[in-house]
């Protein structure tokens, strides 16, 4: 099988028509249909439904539950609890891998955290399971709960996000803050926020003997596939997860959670399948969320208002008994030239669900406060803050010295303020107001995220009717994955779309490794890419060797793949179909496997990110202190393009995810329970329709060469990184009033 590598051009072109084509979602009318099988949408014979009870404490230990009054409940087949469960075969507190996170799955009465699951509930309908649920009146030994930023004793915890080093610097920032002459001092507050997909954590599970089926929705088939091998004890190929549709993601998926594991015990427990369906409010704890932060940013900048120093340090929390630690500083490796940078992270312990990868982590957290103290040095400096980052933007990157694409990032700035019309606004707040005597201000935001690859593999086929198909184990969270990596394989194979069958979104697929990192287009799209070179070759040498094909001899020549023929690139006018070569080989098919992972020598050489600049207008009322975002327009230098529309969606929802953590997100904590009083779509804020503004967004054009054979970078998670800073800071060019806790709130503004 040929290996493809970042430099190299493959041996046998194709030139397709998909990549690039604003086609609409091959998935899209199942959907509006209603006829797009989501997993809590199977109903195995037999099925059981299972109903978690959580607790209403955050420490302590479940003292007693009434587990004869919930079995005595018409419906009601048995109650899971500590006592009474099938053994895993591993203990859930072993990590095995940095990719396993320890889970509550009923091994102790102890509780670490409010909505840890202390019992399941199984009956016939769910309507007993969730009254069998409410019997057990649970009882607890309390203990005081270890809540907020100053809970405890900080620590500087080992690493930051997966394997980050905890702190990064070059150069002599004491030094350069001494020397400065701006200098600013500032410390940013940002909540803890909560994964609300629509579709919530839900599993099928049905046990068949030794067999496993699996129905639920996650962004990592294998890692998830891999996680429930090792504690039920049983080979991978008798786990089947299936995964076709999911209703969001944002990271809550990616990695296995508790509460799918307690439904696949529920279903070992009672030999039956059983359906386990989380609530609203139990989101809020066992399947991660993003973490709170605390930051201060040092700023220096010289007399030409160039920096000097730049020392972003940032507080973070984890829970009481595992460790992911938001990376919020690091968000400061790869923007601005400040010849000397430190960043820097320390931790508390609270009584909380593990934090976990929320989209954009460290990024969106880190971004907020780093483009909001930007902009206050800009003022400081008398600077207009589209200048001063002209100024300043880096084009290598600061800590490692490699080179990226700031090309692109220049552009977006450009095109960007253009489009917003930033040339008019004026350099001091509280200047503009509209005809109804609001108050306008401007801001704008940078937006960075790297341009992640992981590892994956894909089986293409062609076939003696002139069809083609591609499998791979990929996800699609609504993003379009199926869309955009149909259109892949479609170039790939040298066929319409219309002729590529595509197969994706089950574990007995080719691994496409983990949709997360804004890196699924990248990776899956590198496996197919190189599958799709791989079975094209194995086509091309069975007509190139057989001296009936009039492409005879033209392996030195090499051929092209289009509209399913092969043509010889140095006469067109030679060709045949696939089906003539096939039929000709007396063969119903040919396949091939190919792979996609990063370049190492690419990695170690360049820096890899997507860059882009986002400006926002909001109106402030003067005397109710009402924000509205009115405007806004992002444009991003994201590489090759695979699907405009597609594309032009996920920067749409990245910069209204920024527009919610400027001004609406936020889980609100009971100080004396450890519980999240708003633990719904009611009271935890997110932006409606009328809360979101026209947005626009520019695509600036962008060729990478080093980050993937495609040149593909990720989009679902840079629109928020720089969106969320552009309202901050229109906000305060509005009012003059520079709030450093968000969300901002109308209080702040009329004080």
């Amino acid at each position: 099988m040929p290996e493809l590598n970042l430099t190299s051009a493959p041996a046998h072109l194709r030139h397709g028509s998909s990549i690039g084509q604003p086609l609409t979602r091959r998935d899209g009318v199942l959907k509006v249909q209603g006829q797009a099988t989501y997993a809590a949408d199977n109903h195995p014979p037999g099925m059981l439904f299972a109903v978690m009870a959580v607790a209403s404490i955050s420490r302590g230990r479940v003292t007693s539950l009434d587990v004869t009054a919930a079995k005595r409940h018409p419906g009601v087949v048995d109650v899971m609890t500590p006592d009474h469960k099938p053994e895993l075969a591993i203990d859930p507190e072993i990590k095995t891998n940095p990719f396993v996170f320890r889970m509550e799955v009923l091994q102790s009465n102890e509780v670490r955290y409010a909505n840890q699951p202390i019992a399941v509930v199984i009956a016939e309908t769910l309507e007993a399971a969730t009254e069998g649920a409410a019997l057990l009146a649970p009882r607890y030994e309390t203990l005081p709960a270890l809540i907020g930023l100053d809970a405890g004793e900080s620590f500087v915890p080992p690493v930051v996000g997966v394997g980050n080093p905890t702190e990064n610097h070059r150069g002599d920032v004491e030094a350069g803050l001494a020397s400065a002459e701006k200098r600013i001092d500032a410390v940013y507050e940002t909540p803890p926020q909560y994964h609300n997909a629509m579709e919530p954590h839900a599993i099928v599970a049905a046990w068949d003997g030794d067999n496993l089926q699996i129905d639920m929705p996650t962004q990592g088939l294998m890692l998830s596939l891999a996680r429930v091998a090792e504690l039920f004890g049983i080979a991978h190929d008798k786990i089947h997860i299936r995964s076709p549709f999911l209703g969001g993601g944002f990271g809550s998926k990616g990695l296995m959670a508790g509460p799918p594991v307690l439904g696949i015990m529920a279903a070992k427990l009672v030999g039956k399948p059983v359906k386990l369906v989380l609530r609203r409010e139990q989101m809020y704890g066992p399947v991660g969320h993003r973490a709170p932060t605390r930051q201060r940013l040092r700023i220096g900048t010289d007399g030409e208002g160039r920096l000097t120093a730049l020392d972003h340090h940032a507080r973070t929390v984890s829970s009481t008994f595992d460790d992911f630690y938001e990376p919020a500083a690091d968000a400061s490796h790869t923007l601005y030239a400040a010849p000397a940078i430190r960043t820097s992270h320390d931790a508390v312990r609270v009584n909380t669900g593990t934090p976990l990868f929320m989209r954009a982590p460290g990024e969106a957290t880190g971004s907020i406060a780093l483009e909001s103290a930007i902009d206050e040095m800009a003022w400081a400096c008398g600077i207009d803050p589209l200048a001063f980052r002209l100024k300043n933007y880096a084009e290598v990157e600061p800590i490692t010295g490699k080179p990226f694409s700031s090309k692109a990032l220049r552009a977006c700035y450009e095109q960007g303020a253009a489009r917003f019309g930033w040339a008019k606004r004026p350099l001091q707040p509280r200047q503009m107001r509209d005809d109804a005597g609001l108050l306008v201000g401007w801001g704008m935001g940078t937006a960075t995220f790297p341009a992640l690859m992981f590892q994956a593999e894909a089986r293409a086929v062609l076939r003696r009717d002139g069809s083609g198909a591609m499998e791979i184990g990929a996800h699609d969270m609504g993003q379009g994955a199926w869309t955009a990596l149909a259109q892949i394989a479609a170039d790939e194979l040298g066929l319409d779309i219309d002729r590529v069958e595509f197969k994706a979104g089950s574990s007995d697929l080719p691994d496409a490794g983990i949709a997360g990192g804004s890196a699924h287009t990248a990776t899956a799209g590198a496996a197919i890419h190189s599958a799709g070179a791989a079975v094209i070759a194995k086509l091309a040498n069975l007509a190139t060797g057989d001296e009936h094909s009039p492409l005879f001899g033209a392996g030195n020549a090499g051929v092209i793949a289009r509209d399913g023929r092969l043509i010889r690139r140095d006469d067109e006018s030679r060709g045949e179909s696939y089906s003539e070569i096939l039929a000709r080989a007396g063969v119903a098919e040919v396949e091939a496997r190919g792979t996609g992972a990063p370049n190492p020598t690419a990695m170690e050489e360049y820096a890899m990110h997507a860059h882009g600049a986002v400006f926002a207008e909001v109106k402030v009322d003067p005397e109710l202190g009402q924000v509205r975002v009115t405007r806004m327009v992002g444009a991003f230098g994201a590489g090759r393009i695979v699907n405009p529309r597609m594309v032009q969606s996920q920067l749409f929802g990245g910069m209204i995810w920024g527009l919610s953590f400027a001004l609406h997100e936020e889980a609100i904590t009971d100080r004396r329970t450890g519980r999240i009083m708003n633990a719904n779509l009611g009271e935890y804020h997110i932006p409606v329709n009328a809360d979101v503004p026209p947005l626009d967004v520019i695509t600036v054009d962008e060729h990478d060469p080093h980050v993937n054979a495609l040149g593909i970078k990720g989009v679902g998670e840079i629109g928020i990184t720089g969106s969320a800073g552009a309202v901050a800071n229109a906000v305060w060019h509005a009012t003059g009033v520079r709030v450093r806790r968000f969300p901002i709130r109308i209080e702040e503004l009329l004080t």
